[in-house]
């Protein structure tokens, strides 16, 4: 089992990780980016800046450094909330995230619902009018709506949307988690 994981803001500093970790085969296959320096820059750089409405976290076990996770309210993205509607209803406010765990070694040890759950905890205690985090997934990616499951998200809809990797088919299974009461 996992332990806890912490969640530390994303700098410039831990690019040469990241780009690592985008050159994983188990990362390269579900997250499709470049992971030149350039690319790296024109990707996040503008949200470590706060020019864009994500924030990047690396998720920490103690010292060790094994994820990346985004988290962004929905209606920042005005052309992605138009594209969920059709799918799943979209609350006022809802957050969604976006995640990986960076190594092979660390993959099936809990880590990825454990930096999940500490993503939605940082949401409810920066964000306390949010009152859900939604999640699409590729349904041809068990290990990521698994993770989710995991994590506390229940499966609400189905549907299709563009897929981050255009390889793979556009159907997702949308998963959502809400405030606890």
């Amino acid at each position: 089992m996992a332990s806890t994981l912490t969640l530390r803001p994303l700098t410039r500093a831990d690019f040469p990780l990241l780009q690592h970790w985008l050159a994983q085969p188990h990362v390269k296959r579900w997250w499709d980016h470049e992971f030149t320096d350039e690319a790296v820059e024109a990707d996040f750089g503008g949200c470590i800046d706060g020019l864009e409405p994500t924030d990047l976290y690396v998720g920490m076990r103690g010292d060790e450094p094994v994820g990346l996770i985004q988290r962004y309210a929905i209606a920042s993205y005005p052309e992605y909330l138009e594209e969920l509607a059709p799918v799943v209803e979209v609350p006022e406010g809802a957050f969604s995230v976006d995640y990986f765990i960076g190594e092979p070694r660390q993959l099936q040890q809990g880590l990825g619902a454990a930096l999940i759950r500490a993503c939605v905890e940082s949401i409810w205690r920066d964000h306390p009018s949010v009152g859900s985090v939604i999640v699409p997934v590729n349904a041809s990616n068990p290990a990521s709506w698994r993770v989710l499951v995991s994590a506390g998200f229940h499966r609400v809809a189905q549907g299709e949307l563009t897929p981050d990797n255009p390889i793979d088919d556009p159907l997702h299974w949308v998963y959502r988690i809400d405030r606890p009461r």
